[in-house]
This record gives structure tokens, C-alpha cells and sequence, in this order.
């Protein structure tokens, strides 16, 4: 994995619903356009605000944890999957804690990791993204406690958030029923067989898909995390679309096809 990860850029976009911003100026900055005041807080998970539910249409049988991208909240996810009038998925949209971003001079704001650089070999912030990933099952935990059978749980997220999903699916030693990770890659790549604790991911469905002009999380990263990825699972496709770092109407149509079809 290492060694595939070369000779990538990254350059700068706005977009719906959020993730980052790269500004051009000598020191790349990665601020948040959410404007919520949900985004208020430190960096404790005790703090955090509560995620931002949606409730399934009928009778709720399957659940979907769905993590933002950085400088975000839940509630432009939330408002995505609540267009999508899922009849028994529940979708849980979590909130990021309040962190300092290195890559953004050590502004704070929401966060599941921080972000030392943006290039291929630059360090990873394996503690916060071990933390973070801890959350996240968590909130696993929790849908199991209230009669969700771990089989009907999916995790997912766009960018940084779906970074931290698919370290969860690999470190996991529970079979989720997937993951649905939007223009995202896979973290800790360098250290992948240590971060892998079981076989599970390989009868997961998984989703991933990616922007083809993304400038941000460059498309030949998604296309480097789906050869390992597909090599791993049976039940795996990976998507493009002429996009940036964002969504499109095709995509979350997609998404809500993937869903449907693997939580009946």
C-alpha cells in the first residue's frame, strides 16, 4: 500500500454537504463552512453533541451510523438520508468533537482525527483515529442494546468519516452486515496487517465510491483503497462520478439502491 500511494495533489473546492476547504495561500488551511452552533465544544466524546437521528419510515429493523467529513456536523447527512424516505433503516449521524487541525495551524474545529498533511507519506494520527473508531463502536454497541442485530448494522462516512469506518470494518471482530464509504481512503494503510483483527470484512457489503475530478481526497486514492478493498471482500463495488470532493444526486441514489438491497 505504501508504495502505491505516490505522486498524488491535492487543490482546493467548495462543496455540498461539507468537508473541508483547501484555501491557496503558503500554508494549505482546511476550515469548516458549517455554521451550526452544534459544532460548539471540546475535544472530550462525553462532550459531543448527540448524533442526529433519523427514523425509519415503518418498523425499524436495520440500522445505518454514518460519519461526516471534517469541519461538519451530522445534519447535512442526516438531511440526505432523510430524502431518501428509508422505510425500517434508521440512520444515525454522529457528531465529530471539537479538535485542533494541524494541517489548518491548529484551528479547532469538528474532527475525527487530525489532519498532519496531505500528502501520501505525510503521518498518520493513529491515536485519534483509534479513538474515533472506538466511538464508533460505541454507537454499534448501543443499536445492539435496543434489539438491532449486529447483522443489521451498517457504519459508513464521507471522507475523514469514512476513513474511520473502514478502519472500524477491519478491526472489527463482528460481522456488520457493511459499509458505505463515500470519497473517502483507507487510514493506517502502512500498518494494515496490524489493524486487521479478523475476516469478517470479507462477507460485508461494501459501497465505496469517489469523485472523479475530487482534488481534495485525490480519485486515484480510491481507486488504490478499492484494489486492496476488493481484494479482501466478495460483496464489494466501487462507483465514480464526475464530481469534486462532494455528493451527487446519482450517487445517494445509489446508496439508497445499496442499502435497500443488502438491509431488506
Amino acid at each position: 500500500m505504501r508504495t502505491l500511494f505516490t505522486s498524488l495533489t491535492s487543490g482546493e473546492e467548495k462543496f455540498r454537504p461539507t468537508v473541508l476547504l483547501i484555501t491557496a495561500v503558503s500554508l494549505p488551511r482546511i476550515y469548516s463552512t458549517c455554521r451550526s452552533t452544534q459544532c460548539m465544544g471540546n475535544s472530550s466524546s462525553q462532550d459531543m453533541p448527540p448524533p442526529v437521528t433519523v427514523a425509519a419510515q415503518a418498523r425499524h429493523t436495520a440500522t445505518l451510523i454514518f460519519l461526516h467529513g471534517l469541519g461538519d456536523t451530522g445534519h447535512g447527512w442526516a438531511d440526505c438520508f432523510r430524502s431518501m424516505k428509508l422505510q425500517h433503516i434508521k440512520c444515525v449521524c454522529p457528531n465529530a468533537p471539537i479538535n485542533s487541525v494541524t494541517l489548518n495551524a491548529g484551528m479547532k474545529m469538528p474532527s475525527w482525527f487530525d489532519i498532519i498533511g496531505l500528502g501520501p507519506d505525510s503521518p498518520e494520527d493513529e491515536e485519534g483515529i483509534k479513538a474515533s473508531s472506538e466511538i464508533l463502536q460505541k454507537l454499534i454497541e448501543e443499536e445492539e442494546k435496543a434489539g438491532i442485530s449486529v447483522n443489521r448494522i451498517m457504519i459508513g462516512g464521507f471522507s475523514q468519516g469514512g476513513a474511520v469506518a473502514l478502519h472500524r470494518a477491519l478491526a472489527t471482530d463482528q460481522k456488520l452486515a457493511g459499509v458505505v464509504g463515500l470519497s473517502t481512503w483507507l487510514p493506517l494503510h502502512r500498518k494494515l496487517d496490524q489493524v486487521k483483527k479478523s475476516d469478517h470484512i470479507k462477507e460485508m457489503a461494501i459501497f465505496q465510491a469517489h469523485g472523479t475530478e475530487d482534488p481534495l481526497v485525490p480519485f486515484r486514492w480510491g481507486e488504490i483503497t478499492s484494489k486492496v478493498l476488493a481484494s479482501m471482500c466478495a460483496n464489494y463495488s466501487f462507483h465514480n462520478y464526475p464530481m469534486a470532493h462532494t455528493s451527487c444526486p446519482e450517487e445517494l441514489a445509489d446508496v439508497k439502491k445499496f442499502l435497500e438491497t443488502n438491509l431488506p
